[in-house]
């Protein structure tokens, strides 16, 4: 079975085992995280697409890791007027494990 979820205004495609890295959630590693912004679910022989979501259907993962994200700089720049402003930014992501996708009944 396959989802796809919104999280961190992003939307990824997850199944069951997959590793996911979302913006930070706030949990503790080893804590289960239920994502219930889940906008289709495809199962053997159906699929469900949401309006905007999927009644019903929820997507369990367990918390791995917090960790920040590689570095990126921000550098702006005017020509001819001395402006310079160099600046570097560290996003804080969440590492999950899927454990389980629930769909609803006319899925499973």
């Amino acid at each position: 079975m396959n989802a796809v979820v919104e999280t961190g205004g992003k939307q990824y495609t997850v199944k069951v085992g997959d590793k996911l890295d979302v913006e930070l959630l706030h949990a503790q590693p080893g804590e289960m995280v239920e994502i219930d912004r889940v906008l289709m679910v495809k199962g053997d022989d159906e699929i469900v697409f949401g309006n905007p979501t999927v009644p019903g259907a929820r997507v369990m993962a367990q918390v791995l890791e917090h960790f920040k994200g590689k570095k990126i700089i921000v550098f702006k720049f005017k020509a001819k007027t001395r402006y310079r402003r160099k600046n570097g930014h560290r996003q804080n992501y969440t590492r999950l494990a899927i454990r389980q996708i629930v769909g609803p009944e006319a899925v499973e």
